[in-house]
């Protein structure tokens, strides 16, 4: 059977295949469902679709073991006498609700606080985020994307004037002659992407930079691009040097930046002082090197006769505690280029989790509502308000990002109950070592999921949830398109669809919320009309006819918006809005006692804290347990040898972990995988200083030191060691 790109059929409980996207990253890979026999209900087959073009990786391909992992959850369960035991859903619900008003009564709204995930449906995210500001009246709420696209968002908003992601469908990419991407790794994060890049490979144009020789790293190789290694923290440098080159050689784009931005005098006097060589001094990246990759993105770009150029971030230049800095120097890049809102052109950061955009557009994050828009604008509040039917000043007002928000858990004056839906915090959130403490002080931890994650093993009351192939929903990938999610097959046992959850809550409070997918669709549809990400012209019944509809796509423009910027910035004069920024070190600098860098990041066959695919066999024994991996100049000086134990150790915690010896990463880096819990947790270690623009924790680099503990066939310690 032939499918149109994103149109449902009957779902495998009627016989035939069910047309849904992978449930993972935000690419959103298409694939559809058909009937199986044996323990797994559904089979995937991938499904041809722009982003993918029929590809998927191995998650992908795998992602219905999960539907029956061997511990799912099938009924709720509530903690007697310190253990989880099996409730009814009343008896789950109707404690939730007795326990949240007596911490209400006692302490007040603010009290109780909600912790969502990139990975909800725009329909739960939204759902969520009208409990939490109407039923709950609490403004403590905020979600694991502020780990993931923070910093991106902040930049992009304050010199875009509004963060879609990709401003571009992804398809874009292909006919490039340049693609600069820093610090990003989608031939392991998400492989199907790769293929765009195939352009800027065969004109030797892809750069990536990265201090690992990652996979994507690896494509620059044999004349398809060049692989900048910066030292971990200076990706900002890097940017810099390359805007100064642009001025330096006459290479910018100067009509452009005349007619389309502001603020380009206060940049030239900060990229003045960041000639290669100084920032070689600082980076580590040759100036030579550095000059010749200016030279190449100018080639490439328009205003020169180039077949086009991009520039790309991922979360290894945003997860710093100067994370907008660096993102503002990214789009300053692209913009002395002229390539924002050009055809074949763009800037745009790539999107993590599977609706990390979605979930900030609709109602997870502390600070926006549905739309896109500030809690704290008077006409936005009164706007949602009449859609909501409550008074205006009954919303709170703005909360507080992740980070300071588990901090304040349990705290004098902080929320002491938590409801945890799509999230896994004591594994992803930095310096999980606090996290597990904060969370142990709380009266009330509740935790919506479909496995006992180690954030649900805390938890006082535990709530089964359906998972992608058995809900209804729409997603909104890194290009801003939204899609249709179908269900293809029933929830095992008691498990229940989250948005039922959640509407049995909020009866409990004497509220009506929907639990049906398209009407809630409908309602978020009429919140976000009239905002930066405005839905009001997408149904379900276009989306079912296989239209690729990208926001802004208001009722009056039905087409959507697959390209952004062509005609000018969502800005009030329609000007770009450059900012002038510096480097700084990292807030956990390397020092005698610590000196090296460490930095996280992900493995091939795994996805975020690894709570579903470290239930899929075949991906555990593709990377059963992380690891530490080390240059070989590091290990000869340490003594190691591949596989042996080697103890790491920040100002946080301690892990131990086996060595991999690569030459594919700096001498003085070290880097951990972060999908595993417990004492094998990355995040043990991690910093939780922050970026004060974003609130975006500084994952991706903080001062380690490194020993050998023993030989390769010794069993590692597996009990937390705090240094």
């Amino acid at each position: 059977m032939t499918l149109s790109p994103d149109r449902a059929t009957v779902g495998p409980r009627d016989g035939g295949p069910t047309a849904t996207h992978c449930p993972y990253c935000a690419l959103q890979c298409a694939q559809q469902l058909v009937r199986a026999e044996g323990p797994v209900p559904v089979e995937v087959q991938a499904r041809d679709f722009p982003t993918n073009r029929g590809g998927m990786c191995q998650k992908g391909w795998s992602a219905a073991e999960v539907l029956t992992a061997p511990d799912r959850l099938t009924t709720p369960l509530v903690r007697r006498d310190g253990e989880l035991v099996p409730a009814t859903w009343d008896e789950a619900l109707d404690l939730v609700h007795a326990r949240l008003e007596g911490i209400r009564d006692e302490h007040g709204p603010e009290a109780v606080a909600v912790f969502g995930g990139g990975g909800l449906t725009n329909e739960k995210a939204y759902t969520l985020g009208k409990l939490a500001r109407v039923v709950l009246r609490t403004p403590y709420i905020d979600y694991n994307g502020r780990f993931c696209m923070s910093s991106a968002a902040a930049a992009a908003n304050r010199t875009l004037g509004v963060d879609r992601g990709l401003a571009f469908p992804v398809t874009d990419l292909g006919g490039a002659e340049a693609v600069l991407l820093v610090g990003s790794n989608p031939a392991e994060t998400m492989p199907p992407l790769v293929q765009h890049l195939a352009g800027a490979r065969s004109h030797g144009g892809l750069v990536v930079v990265d201090p690992r020789r990652s996979a994507t790293a690896r494509l620059t190789e044999h004349g398809a691009g060049t692989h900048l290694a910066p030292v971990p923290g200076s990706d900002l440098v890097v940017l810099l040097a390359l805007t100064h080159v642009l001025v330096d050689e006459a290479l910018v784009d100067a009509d452009y930046l005349a007619e389309r931005t502001t603020g380009w005098e206060d940049v030239l006097a900060t990229v003045s002082r960041w000639w290669p060589e100084r920032a070689e001094a600082v980076c580590g990246v040759p100036a030579d090197t550095l000059r010749r990759t200016a030279r190449r993105l100018a080639a490439a770009a328009p205003v020169h006769g180039g077949g086009g150029a991009f520039v790309l971030t991922g979360r290894g230049m945003e997860q710093s505690a100067h994370g907008t800095d660096t993102v503002s120097a990214a789009i300053t890049l692209a913009l002395a280029l002229g390539l924002p809102g050009r055809r074949g052109s763009g800037y745009g950061p790539l999107t993590g989790q599977g609706n990390g955009q979605g979930g900030r557009e609709h109602g997870l994050k502390s600070d926006q509502l549905p739309g896109y828009r500030l809690i704290a604008d008077p006409a936005a509040r009164e706007h949602v308000a009449g859609v909501w039917g409550v008074d205006p000043g009954s919303l709170p007002g703005p909360g507080v990002p992740a980070v300071e928000l588990l901090a304040r858990l349990g705290t004098e004056g902080g929320p002491r109950a938590l409801l945890v839906h799509g999230a896994n915090v004591v594994v992803s959130a930095p310096n999980v070592g606090r996290v597990r403490e904060a969370l142990g002080r709380l009266d009330l931890l509740v935790v919506s999921d479909v496995v006992p994650s180690e954030t649900a093993r805390m938890a006082d009351v535990v709530l089964p949830v359906a998972q992608w192939a058995e809900e209804e929903g729409t997603m909104t990938n890194l290009e801003g398109r939204v899609v249709r999610r179908r269900r293809a097959t029933d929830p095992p046992g008691d498990a229940r669809d989250e948005l039922w959850v959640l509407s049995e809550l909020a009866r409990r409070f004497g509220h009506d919320l929907s639990a049906d997918a398209r009407e809630v669709f409908d309602e978020l549809a009429r919140a976000s009309a009239g905002g930066k990400a405005d839905y009001s012209g997408i149904t379900y019944d276009r989306l079912d006819a296989g239209e690729a509809l990208y926001w802004p796509c208001p009722a009056d423009r039905p087409a959507g918006t697959p390209r952004m910027f062509e005609h000018g910035f969502a800005t009030a004069d329609g000007r770009a809005r450059l900012v002038a920024v510096d480097h700084r070190d990292p807030a956990d600098d390397v020092t005698g006692d610590r000196p090296l860098f460490l930095t996280t990041g992900r493995v091939l066959h795994h996805y975020q804290s690894g709570a579903q695919t470290r239930r899929v066999a075949e991906l555990v024994d593709a990377a059963p347990e992380p690891f530490a991996e080390l240059s070989p100049l590091l290990a000869d000086t340490l003594g190691v040898a591949e596989g042996d134990l080697v103890r790491v150790v920040s100002a946080r915690g301690a892990l131990e972990l086996r060595a991999r010896v690569t030459s594919a990463i700096r001498p003085d880096t070290v880097f951990v995988p972060f999908h595993w819990a417990g004492a094998l947790s990355a995040n043990l270690l991690t910093s939780d200083a922050t970026d004060p623009v974003s609130g975006m924790p500084e994952f991706k680099v903080c001062a380690v030191s490194v020993e050998r503990v023993a030989a390769r066939n010794a069993r590692p310690v597996l009990e937390e060691v705090h240094a």
